[in-house]
């Protein structure tokens, strides 16, 4: 089963820089996008409906920002777009396929760089989606969720980490979150199962010459439950063509 996840940053720009051309000969299993920035409508172009996919999108009520998608050759038997609480519901982060034995989610974290009052939004959704994924851990399926987390786990993930301690995305307190999530809840990070390599980075500031010189940061994984950990056989970050400010995170899993 082969999944990628990307953050679009625009999945209308994306496309335009031929993300949908590079995905038709990946041929994904599930594809997860974060950061669509566009409401359905306004994708009235057959190549937002990739041949061969069931298509979902969950769009922020606010145009031009935030917004998930999700393309899966296997129809869902069931489709979440909806978690009961705010910042999630209105800016449509969060959407989740269930299928047989197994659920993907595409999942956007807000982003905490712009100030203050951003920085309490994200800790806020770090708060509430804790719980959820408490919740999840107590079914009985596997998960993987593919998502912009916006925190980098460790000094291994970013390439200037001791300059940005006090930056969103690598505050400590952000970073002990996700030991939470992985030590007492027990989700697995799937690209460290395989590779433990440093300088594998997903995002670059559009700023200097980060891409260029590989300065980035790694704030897109998949986690997924225990049981998916032996189940990882590869992974990949594409960084041949530039569509985004993110490059696309392939795993494949044997499932």
């Amino acid at each position: 089963m082969k999944v990628i996840t990307c953050n679009t940053n625009g999945i209308r720009a994306a496309q335009r820089k031929g993300f949908f051309e590079w995905l038709e000969g990946e041929s994904p299993d599930v594809v997860c996008i974060q950061e669509t920035k566009a409401q359905v409508h306004q994708l009235t172009d057959t190549v937002f409906q990739p041949a061969g996919y069931h298509c979902f999108y969950n769009d922020a009520e606010r145009k031009g920002y935030s917004g998930t998608a999700l393309y899966a050759r296997a129809k869902p038997n069931k489709v979440t777009t909806q978690l009961g609480w705010e910042p999630v519901d209105s800016e449509g982060r969060y959407l989740q396929a269930d299928f047989e034995g197994i659920s993907v989610i595409s999942l956007y974290v807000p982003s905490g760089s712009s100030g203050d009052e951003a920085q309490a939004r994200k800790e806020q959704f770090m708060l509430h989606f804790f719980e959820h994924l408490r919740a999840l851990r107590r079914k009985r399926r596997e998960f993987i969720i593919c998502a912009d987390w916006n925190i980098c786990h460790r000094e291994i993930d970013l390439k200037n980490w001791r300059a940005n301690q006090k930056n969103s995305g690598f505050l400590p307190h952000e970073r002990a979150w996700l030991d939470r999530v992985f030590d007492e809840l027990g989700w697995v990070d799937a690209f460290r199962v395989v590779n433990e390599e440093p300088e594998q980075y997903t995002w670059w500031s559009n700023r200097g010459q980060a891409w260029s010189k590989n300065v980035g940061w790694r704030l897109d994984y998949m986690l997924v439950t225990p049981g998916l950990r032996s189940r990882v056989t590869n992974t990949a970050i594409y960084r041949d063509q530039r569509f985004s400010d993110h490059a696309p995170l392939t795993i494949e899993f044997d499932w």
